[in-house]
């Protein structure tokens, strides 16, 4: 069972060069692009959906006929309309369009949209990058690796793809693969905290927990409120036994995410390895009230820090 947080990476497209230099984008498409990108500003997700839907129907020319080059049909009924392409401007939209949908959870809807943007851009790496957030939280990892892989191809530098593709690798237990594309995500950019983080888990899964820590430092020195770095080094702490170190991590995690099932389990487990039985069974009874299906994990796990404490080794 996953002991950390999903943090994926997704990126949204400004106006295209084309949209102003080519001057065949119509006025109002180009403002309907506009307010979407200002009301997804606002967190306005279903305005923003509205508005790129104006713009990809301004930007699209309906026709009649069979597919040819840049065309695809509109809908799966029986209608002989289709949509022709006038320009890139409109897999932006797509594009964009999509990560609306996912951010609002509408994965499948997300997944046709990028789909439609790439098939208007097929070298559009931003694309691949947002299909492969949906497709993992769709549950298919193995095609959101090869849209990462083709981002990748295509962007050879692309530090969103690196960062993200490393995620996936540690969540399919493969860390050796996670490590070194986030040592690769790290060299192109060392000013952003989530491949410390990603790392910091990866190296707290290959038991390096020196490594681990130095990780999650840096990741909170770039991002103070992040929640579950301080839940990854307070469990690299507890691993090297710095009991009050762990259980000071635990409670910041806590104070910025009460919702930290994992927080209130180890932290509990501390407690009963130092003998405070009353604060175990707090943090115990708040744990399962967030996620009752940790029960079968616990019991095993109370029992496992009690005969720690007679022999003195901390709980792991």
């Amino acid at each position: 069972m996953r002991r950390y947080a999903i943090i994926f990476a997704l990126v949204s497209l400004l106006l295209p060069a084309t949209a102003f230099a080519q001057g065949r984008t119509p006025e109002a498409a180009i403002n309907h692009f506009k307010n979407a990108l200002k009301k997804t500003g606002n967190g306005d997700l279903d305005g923003a959906i509205e508005d790129y839907t104006r713009a990809i129907t301004l930007s699209s020319t309906f026709t009649s006929g069979k597919k040819s080059g840049n065309s695809f049909a509109p809908s799966s009924d029986s209608s002989n309309e289709e949509i022709t392409v006038v320009d890139p401007f409109t897999a932006n939209a797509y594009s964009n369009r999509g990560l609306a949908r996912y951010r609002k959870g509408d994965y499948t809807g997300a997944i046709e949209d990028l789909n439609e943007a790439l098939r208007i851009r097929p070298g559009l790496a931003i694309a691949y990058l947002n299909r492969a957030a949906a497709l993992r939280a769709s549950g298919d990892t193995t095609a959101a690796i090869k849209d990462l892989d083709k981002a990748i191809s295509i962007k050879k530098d692309f530090f969103h793809a690196y960062n993200n593709r490393g995620s996936l690798y540690l969540d399919r237990g493969d860390a050796d693969a996670a490590l070194a594309d986030l040592n690769r995500a790290i060299e192109l950019n060392k000013k952003v905290g989530e491949p410390f983080y990603h790392r910091g888990y990866t190296y707290l899964k290959l038991k390096n927990f020196d490594a681990a820590i130095a990780d999650f430092d840096r990741a909170l020195e770039l991002e103070p409120t992040k929640a579950w770095a301080y839940q990854g080094r307070a469990t690299s702490w507890m691993h090297k036994g710095e009991m009050v170190r762990a259980i000071d991590d635990f409670t910041r995690a806590i104070e910025l995410d009460p919702k930290i099932a994992w927080a209130y389990f180890n932290r509990g487990l501390i407690w009963v390895y130092l003998g405070e039985d009353a604060r175990a069974q707090k943090d115990f009874a708040e744990c399962l009230r967030l996620k009752p299906e940790l029960k079968n994990d616990l019991d095993p796990r109370i029992e496992l820090a009690k005969h720690l404490r007679r022999i003195g080794q901390p709980p792991e």
